[in-house]
């Protein structure tokens, strides 16, 4: 360690503070009426967010573990129903995560859609099976059996005005079918869609219904006539269409005149109002990325697969096909918030911001997703084309760094306000960019290492940060690089900058570390030992030594004058994926494929903890500035927040010695007070055999111990006589105790019925342990008992021997 620093605490343990999993796996999502609450499917659970902090407060799940292929929120946000593939239909209250209610769906396949009537007792289900069924939900009953809809039923609605009793469906037959609940038939057929229905919304006025479908067209209907008013070609497959509420002020999103407007969401991943009466586009929602044009392919990670209105919160919210829920302010389709239902494979997690507010995350995509942990709000980076592999922050914690499959690096700064822009981009490599390094004292220079195995050098110009600064960067600046070195005869996987900026080092396939001098990358040494390749290489802070760790399964350090291995760290059963330095450079932190960390101390060579938090490979390790929390990224779709808890679990433990010690003095007050009663609850308390039996033993002391043993033990209540029993066991295996042990079970066989006893916890194992010593002890006192016999008999006869000698004598 440095000369002359203050001596460094160990870490002992880290405690998982959080956890950010994937809560939506695509579906139906819902927002309940009062826009506080999200509904979720992910697999055979339905997570329920709270979308104000982003937290799974609830999370239902079937007891049969079968997947949930529809759910249905009533619209006075009490009812939650969902249905399952075992063909059963679940009733929750949701706010207690409790079901309430379990029946069979009637339906011979799964139920494919649900929705509410406007009262909240009204349940319709639409089939696989190409059935309709309607549920009272109040009286608990099926009232209807609609059928005559083709293949799956997808989208049922009931008419809003519930006096007209209508319920609307459409089905694999592209038609839209309307209900007359009275008489059970299908009173109308509505006939104008190429493809499948989306959507179906009802205006105000509930005589005009909008449909929207994936033959790029929306149709305006006339609920009277029940013919097509208008065809409005939308020009993309479109998965919603919701009307604009009729009050708002929309006139920032192009609507200037009364009538009626609606938005659709769809494959080219823009939002769009549209006004019914002219069939014209009034406005297109500005994108990050470029909106994918009608000939090309229509499935694509921006496609937009819903879309609904949040009025109460005056929000629209999207989810795109990258399982992301955005929220928009309705009237300039503002972006407000944006979560992010499903990461992928997690392949780089960093701390970023002054006071590590936010971290980045590279999940297995061409956008990076940067989530501010207060919030969850999670923003979304474009700029890459394919898979970003790496992440580095600069030291202020406001730069970045990421390198992609795309042969490209890019420089991103966070402002003030948590926006990220893209400053500059470096291209030169000839394959993706596996690793890369930041500068560590100034936001001077980049290194970048490759699968082609070289390594660039890239300068960043002053002029970048001013810039950054006046927010004037209209595109990144293209960077050229210094220095190109042929560093590996493999893939290179890892890069590293000394805390003075002055060396590099780079582990590699070939198995091999190298250190080179920076900035002209000339070779400097090697570092040979590892059977297998090299995942990552990292300077210590404060010694003249680099950590490495293979695919061997050992972590090395390494001095950096002589190339030498100084310690081999050798404990993980698996490739060692990623390490830090943590506690100012006198422990390692390593992750492991197999989903471990573990904790390591230098100096003693010794693994202080393994955390289990994991599925799969952990990519990503880093820590904050404070040296206080760990960031986790692993192939199981999780990131972890890990938080140092040396220092409360150090206190806890002082606090339970010094109540122990307290504890100890009051027992040893109650033993010398005679307070036997009162001693015996508290020793059953610590739960601590040895202690109860000094206290037996003590009382068995007395006058009258016996009496007054089975006083005290008949005062226990049952929870401390079952102890002790427990205790008696122990004590019974040791002859030195057995008198006690007995003493105890005597007086519980004389005093409790069988029938209580066979109540007290642990009985049976209790029996089987006594049995075997209680009658070894009993053989051990029959040989005592003969052997004082025949001492006596012995006794008697030396007696008698002696009397006839004096007889003798006499004589």
């Amino acid at each position: 360690m440095a000369a002359g620093s203050a001596p460094v605490r160990f870490k002992t343990n880290y405690a998982v503070s959080r956890k950010i999993e994937p809560f939506y796996k695509g579906g139906k999502i819902q927002i309940s009426r009062d826009g506080n609450y999200m509904f979720c499917p992910c697999g055979t659970k339905l997570n329920v967010m709270d979308i104000a902090t982003g937290a799974v407060v609830h999370s239902i799940e079937q007891e049969d573990q079968e997947d949930i292929t529809s759910f249905v929120l009533s619209p006075d946000d009490e009812i939650l129903v969902t249905g399952s593939r075992a063909l059963l239909l679940k009733q929750w209250d949701w706010r207690e995560n409790k079901c309430t209610r379990t029946w069979k769906a009637v339906h011979m396949a799964p139920v494919a859609s649900m929705t509410f009537d406007s009262t909240s007792t009204l349940l319709a289900t639409g089939g696989c099976d190409s059935t309709i069924k309607i549920w009272d939900v109040i009286k608990q009953y099926c009232t209807h059996n609609l059928k005559g809809s083709a293949g799956v039923v997808h989208v049922v609605e009931f008419h809003p005005d519930i006096s007209r009793l209508q319920l609307f469906s459409s089905s694999m037959d592209y038609k839209i079918r309307i209900w007359n609940l009275t008489s059970s038939k299908c009173i109308a057929v509505l006939d104008g869609h190429y493809s499948a229905i989306t959507s179906l919304t009802f205006a105000a006025d509930g005589n005009t219904l909008i449909s929207s479908g994936r033959d790029k067209i929306c149709m305006v209907w006339d609920l009277k006539t029940r013919a097509a008013k208008r065809t409005i070609p939308v020009y993309e497959s479109v998965e919603a269409a919701v009307l604009l509420p009729e009050d708002g002020d929309f006139s920032q999103l192009g609507v200037q005149k009364q009538g009626l407007h609606f938005v659709t969401a769809g494959s080219k991943g823009a939002l769009r109002i549209w006004d019914a009466a002219t069939a014209a586009c009034v406005y297109t929602q500005l994108v990050p990325y470029q909106p994918v044009e009608s000939g090309e392919e229509e499935a694509n990670e921006h496609s937009l697969t819903k879309c609904m209105l949040v009025p109460e919160k005056n929000e629209i919210a999207t989810v795109t096909a990258e399982h992301n829920i955005v929220l928009y302010d309705i009237q300039t389709l503002q972006l407000r918030k944006q979560f992010a239902g499903y990461n992928d494979e997690v392949l780089d997690v960093r701390f970023l911001g002054p006071a590590d507010s936010h971290i980045v995350v590279a999940t297995n995509s061409p956008q990076l997703k940067l989530f501010e942990l207060a919030t969850s709000h999670c923003q979304i980076l474009y700029g890459h084309t394919e898979t970003v592999l790496a992440l580095d922050v600069f030291r202020k914690g406001m730069m970045f760094a990421s390198s992609a499959k795309d042969k490209s690096f890019r420089i991103w700064r966070m402002n003030k306000a948590g926006e990220v822009l893209c400053l500059a981009q470096g291209v030169g490599h000839t394959y993706g960019v596996g690793t890369i390094c930041c500068s560590r004292m100034k936001e001077s220079f980049v290194v970048t290492c490759s699968q082609d195995s070289t390594i660039k050098v890239w300068n960043l110009p002053e002029s970048l940060t001013s810039k950054a600064k006046a927010a004037l960067i209209s595109s990144p600046e293209i960077l050229q690089a210094q220095v190109t070195e042929k560093g590996h005869n493999k893939d290179i996987n890892s890069v590293a900058v000394s805390p003075n900026d002055k060396l590099i080092a780079t582990g590699s396939q070939d198995r091999t570390a190298k250190l080179w001098s920076c900035p002209d990358c000339s070779l400097m040494g090697v570092f040979t030992g590892h059977k297998r390749g090299i995942w990552c290489v990292q300077f210590s802070p404060v010694d003249q030594v680099l950590a490495t760790s293979s695919a061997d399964g050992t972590v090395k350090l390494w001095g950096l004058r002589d190339f030498s291995c100084l310690k081999t760290f050798e404990g993980h059963d698996a490739s060692v994926l990623k390490i830090i330095f943590v506690s100012h450079g006198t422990q390692l932190l390593s992750s492991g494929s197999d989903g471990l960390l573990k904790l390591w101390t230098i100096k003693s060579n010794e693994c202080v903890k393994t955390l289990d938090a994991h599925e799969d490979k952990v990519w990503g390790l880093h820590s904050n500035k404070q040296d206080n929390m760990v960031v986790t990224a692993s192939s199981d779709s999780c990131i972890t927040l890990w938080k140092d808890v040396t220092e409360i679990e150090l206190a806890e433990e002082q606090a339970k010695k010094e109540e122990q010690i307290m504890k100890d003095q009051e027992l040893s007050n109650l033993l010398h007070e005679k307070k036997y009663l009162k001693a015996l609850g508290l020793a059953i308390s610590l739960d601590r055999p040895h202690t109860v039996l000094t206290v037996v033993k003590a009382i068995l002391k007395e006058t009258d111990g016996r009496e007054n043993l089975e006083t005290n033990i008949l005062r226990l209540r049952k929870d401390q006589k079952e102890a002790v029993l427990k205790f008696s066991v122990t004590w019974n295996t040791n002859s030195r105790n057995c008198h006690e042990a007995q003493a105890v079970l005597g007086i519980l066989l004389k005093h409790e019925s069988p029938e209580c006893l066979l109540q007290y916890d642990g009985i049976k194992s209790a029996v089987e342990s006594l049995l075997p010593y209680t009658e070894r002890h009993f053989q051990r006192l029959g040989r005592l008992l003969q052997a004082a016999m025949f001492i006596d008999f012995m006794w008697q006869n030396m007696r008698l021997s002696d009397t006839s000698k004096w007889d003798k004598d006499g004589l």
